[in-house]
């Protein structure tokens, strides 16, 4: 099942203290289960597909599925984006070493695209939305603000909170959605059903016993 974790580190003499909860081969971070976030389109436009200094990161498989759902992709894009994957590929490794998509100038995603609304979307998932590919989008993007660093023998589970999602982060709130809860979906297409029951009943003793 799941156990709770405790580890120390010293920096500069100071003391910190940290929570985990482990779900078979995974380390919870505690802010998976106290954060609270809901995305709130409308208000931040997409950000999270435009700001950054690396694309989105991506397994092997994700980069060949990429390539060959391609011809489907590109009518979506604009001139600008087209050039960039002509340029720099279907998928690129960045200067941290790291499989991801490529990038346009700042760092916006070559596979999104503008929407009528002036948001920021995904082609990928406009596609899947629209039954014509069965690929959504890569898991690293599903999963924001999660962040998953694999290890030898766990993966750990992070919280990531950006200042570009402070909108989500209040509708979150205002909402009461948790990390945990909003996240199910791609939770679930990551680790399986049995995975993410296990992580339920850690998130129900957390709050059941007030640990914080």
């Amino acid at each position: 099942m799941f156990v709770k974790l405790f580890s120390f580190f010293i920096i500069t003499h100071i003391f910190i203290f940290i929570v985990v909860i482990e779900v078979d081969n995974t380390i919870v971070s505690f802010d998976v289960f106290h954060k609270r976030f809901l995305c709130d389109l409308l208000k931040c436009k997409g950000e999270c597909c435009v700001s950054g200094d690396s694309g989105a990161p991506l397994t092997e498989e994700e980069a060949v599925v990429i390539e060959k759902i391609y011809p489907l992709i590109e009518p979506e894009l604009c001139n600008t984006n087209k050039r960039e994957v002509e340029i720099q590929g279907y998928s690129i490794v960045d200067s941290d070493g790291d499989l991801v998509t490529p990038i346009v100038g700042d760092g916006e995603c070559v596979y999104t695209y503008l929407d009528q609304d002036g948001s920021t979307k995904c082609a990928i998932e406009k596609l899947w939305l629209e039954n014509k590919i069965d690929f959504r989008k890569p898991i690293s993007c599903h999963l924001f603000p999660i962040r998953i660093t694999e290890y030898k023998e766990f993966d750990a589970i992070n919280y990531q909170e950006l200042d570009i999602c402070s909108c989500a982060v209040k509708l979150g709130k205002e909402k009461n959605v948790a990390v945990w809860q909003l996240l199910k979906e791609p939770l679930v297409r990551k680790y399986g059903e049995a995975w993410y029951e296990e992580l339920s009943e850690a998130a129900r003793y957390i709050e059941e016993n007030n640990i914080k």
